[in-house]
């Protein structure tokens, strides 16, 4: 996996990001909470077209930011983990100033943009049970196909 570490402010990309829906090219998270989880969802992207994982905005649109080190460890560990053969993706740290920050949250967050490539081939993901599955993207949702 390739990793960009250099962060960057691209209001932009976070503006495209805040006006659009989760759909087969685009995931949103709030955090990695699960590396079982994850890989399903990056399996899912390279099984159908490839696409972006968005970390640290949340399904409501909320940019929660994240810390960006333990994100690409959970990231990165799933796949090494779940992903048969890998998922090839790279990571961007884009940062976001928040204009109206509440007392409470600092001015500045992180999120991470991960962009998934397409596979050639079917990334499998290893279950709980030790059986291989594969997942495809369908609209907003992760689907099992086998």
């Amino acid at each position: 996996m390739s990793k960009d570490n250099l962060e960057k402010f691209d209001e932009d990309f976070v503006n495209y990001l805040l006006k659009s829906r989760e759909n087969n090219l685009l995931e949103f998270k709030q955090k990695v909470t699960s590396k079982s989880k994850i890989a399903k969802s990056l399996a899912s992207l390279a099984n159908t077209q490839g696409g972006i994982l968005v970390v640290g905005i949340s399904d409501q649109k909320k940019i929660i930011g994240i810390d960006p080190n333990e994100e690409m460890y959970m990231l990165d560990s799933a796949n090494e983990t779940y992903c048969i053969p890998k998922v090839s993706y790279t990571i961007e740290t884009i940062l976001w100033h928040d204009p109206n920050p509440s007392p409470y949250e600092t001015e500045e967050k992180t999120i991470l943009k991960v962009t998934i490539l397409k596979s050639e081939q079917p990334i499998r993901v290893l279950s709980k049970d030790g059986t291989e599955k594969i997942y495809i993207r369908e609209g907003d949702q992760t689907r099992l196909l086998i």
